[in-house]
């Protein structure tokens, strides 16, 4: 005999919400506080989502709750769901004070380093009833979001698959050397990466554009890179590299004010993967409002009031 299906009808949110808070904390008595429920109701209530379900969510020990493979998957949509309803809240909150239209731009730390926020501020000031709710990810991550439909629109380094996304050259930028000032490779004419290789490195964390193709150019080479830390952001870079714990690249743009702000050094790299493109994608079903940001982002009067500063 097939399975009962599962009463939908029967959810709620405070019960998935009780459901992931008992997942995180691993106890019943730490959920239903952090929930603001009486501990006899959120006993029950999970009880209830189980039958709902007719699966079994936790695994009851005297030490807490763990969540049964049932209760994974439903945590991992759960949290989903609740997201989607923050959301939701939220947008609804902004329509009555006048915004009509949420767009999601996810967005790398290149582009949101170098370009994107004088552009987006002309654009709230152009469209006070557009709301544009930035996230920051790895470029390759900025795919993902677009394709699972948690992003509207993305901006990343050129070079994961976009074959069934609409993409727009954004902008170019280039990457340089950073360094102590009194460091042996300080100096102004371009270096060559595979000159750079006995050093230890500083570099953004797993899944960053900038750290593939560091990588990518050490192989090349039949090199490894010496990684010596991974960091999130350009200015964590920049302080690790001030402290003398390695030497690092970045987009010149982006660094020039660590660079000026922290007393490092900066030289150019030879290379052509310093030159990078930048691109925003969108889906092909994208709305109006939607193509209207990319059109904004990528407008070629747009560019030059973005343009990197000359090097003095």
């Amino acid at each position: 005999m097939p399975p009962a299906p599962y009463n939908l009808a029967r959810f709620d949110f405070v019960s998935v919400r009780l459901a992931v808070a008992c997942a995180q904390t691993g106890s019943l008595t730490a959920a239903a506080r952090d929930c603001n429920i009486v501990l006899a109701a959120a006993s029950r209530r999970i009880r209830e989502l189980e039958s709902a379900l007719g699966d079994t969510l936790f695994e009851r020990h005297s030490r807490g709750l763990v969540p049964t493979p049932a209760g994974r998957a439903f945590v991992r949509h759960g949290l989903v769901l609740l997201r989607e309803m923050d959301d939701l809240v939220a947008e609804l909150a902004d329509i009555r004070q006048g915004v009509a239209r949420h767009v999601r731009l996810c967005a790398s730390t290149a582009a949101i380093n170098q370009f994107l926020p004088p552009l987006l501020a002309r654009y709230a000031e152009l469209h006070a009833d557009v709301r544009v709710d930035v996230e920051e990810q790895v470029s390759e991550l900025v795919i993902v979001a677009l394709r699972e439909g948690r992003a509207d629109i993305g901006a990343f380094v050129a070079g994961p698959d976009t074959q069934d996304l609409q993409v727009t050259d954004f902008r170019t930028d280039e990457l340089v050397l950073i360094l102590p000032r009194r460091h042996a490779l300080a100096g102004r004419t371009p270096i060559a990466f595979v000159e750079t290789l006995d050093e230890q490195w500083i570099s953004l964390t797993s899944g960053a554009a900038l750290l593939q193709q560091q990588h990518q150019a050490a192989l090349a080479a039949g090199r490894k890179l010496k990684l010596r830390m991974q960091v999130r952001s350009f200015d964590a870079v920049g302080h690790m590299v001030a402290s003398g714990l390695g030497i690092a690249v970045l987009p010149k743009q982006a660094c020039l004010p660590i660079i000026r702000a922290m007393q490092l050094a900066w030289r150019p790299l030879s290379d052509a993967w310093a030159r990078r493109q930048l691109q925003i994608a969108i889906r092909p079903d994208a709305d109006a409002a939607i193509v209207a940001l990319r059109d904004f982002l990528c407008a070629p009067s747009q560019k030059a009031k973005t343009a990197s500063p000359r090097r003095k």
